[in-house]
């Protein structure tokens, strides 16, 4: 999947490090409701699972690419419901890349590849009522808040609002 200057592939071996570094970074754990470090060895067997369909595994990461083969982040697909044709997205891009509009591309490039080949109606995010950068992403891409969830997450030693954004596909 491609849109100048980025694309999307597969997860390979060889994005061990990259992975290992942004999911173990704990400044990210609020947002993904995780509390401990993974091990290199889990995400080498999860990394080794992605050959896994979409279908059965529920869930998808791509890696986002620049076009001179740098890692960006990564962007996924998670709870895949092929019934009722939706999924949910998250994103994460490495924070020297933010604001370039990397996340906006890959976003974008994700509802194409998920609507087209996957069928999907519905794609959804849930976002930190904090997390400002997101927000702003989703919403270029067409995303519109349809929910607020009070007191959803709890971390920082208090209580955060979450916002819930869909996309829907004719």
């Amino acid at each position: 999947m491609k849109s100048a200057p980025i694309f999307l592939r597969a997860l390979e071996p060889s994005d061990i490090e990259i992975l290992f570094e942004l999911e173990n970074d704990s400044d990210y754990w609020k947002y993904a409701n995780r509390t401990e470090p993974f091990s290199k060895a889990l995400l080498e067997n999860y990394i080794a699972q992605q050959s896994q369909d979409i279908f059965e595994a529920k869930q998808k990461r791509f890696v986002i690419v620049e076009s001179t083969k740098e890692v960006l982040g990564f962007v996924d697909l998670y709870d895949f419901e092929p019934l009722h044709r939706r999924a949910g997205v998250g994103i994460l891009i490495k924070e020297e890349k933010r604001g370039s509009g990397f996340g906006k591309m890959a976003t974008n490039l994700l509802g194409t590849y998920a609507s087209k080949h996957l069928n999907i109606h519905c794609l959804y995010a849930n976002i930190a009522i904090e997390n400002k950068a997101s927000i702003r992403v989703f919403e270029a891409c067409g995303y519109k808040q349809v929910g607020l969830k009070k007191a959803w997450n709890f971390y920082e030693d208090q209580f955060h609002d979450e916002y819930l954004y869909q996309k829907l596909f004719n």
